[in-house]
């Protein structure tokens, strides 16, 4: 039912935890299903220095949290925007059709999250 990817993003988690002093943070929760997912990063010289995050939901939704922490440290500002959804479905290795809610919460819980940097300006 679930990739080895995804499995492995749940199993073992990529930068789970909090960020006290984040230059940037969200909280995005599906109130569909009830998924949250944060956000907390901080930005060094145009790039994404450390990102971690915090999830309460499904298996997929926690395996995207992680999955796109990984995708992100170390990126510029303009490269983990233009992650898209496909990416984060490609490297997770795909989610049931019933599960495209947490792909989608991991991108928009981003977009939320690079909105609230002085970097896109």
């Amino acid at each position: 039912m679930y990739s080895p990817q995804l499995l492995d993003h749940f199993e073992h988690p990529r930068n789970v935890g909090e960020i006290v002093d984040a230059d940037a943070r969200v909280r995005l929760e599906n109130p569909a299903c009830g998924d949250i997912l944060e956000l907390f990063a901080n930005f060094e010289n145009g790039c994404i220095r450390e990102i971690r995050f915090r999830a309460k939901g499904c298996v997929p939704a926690i395996a995207c949290g992680s999955m796109i922490t990984e995708l992100v440290a170390g990126r510029t500002w303009i490269e983990a925007k233009a992650i898209s959804r496909s990416t984060v479905e490609r490297e997770i290795g795909g989610v049931p059709e019933a599960s495209g809610h947490a792909v989608q919460l991991a991108c928009d819980a981003l977009r939320a999250l690079l909105g609230k940097t002085r970097l896109n300006d």
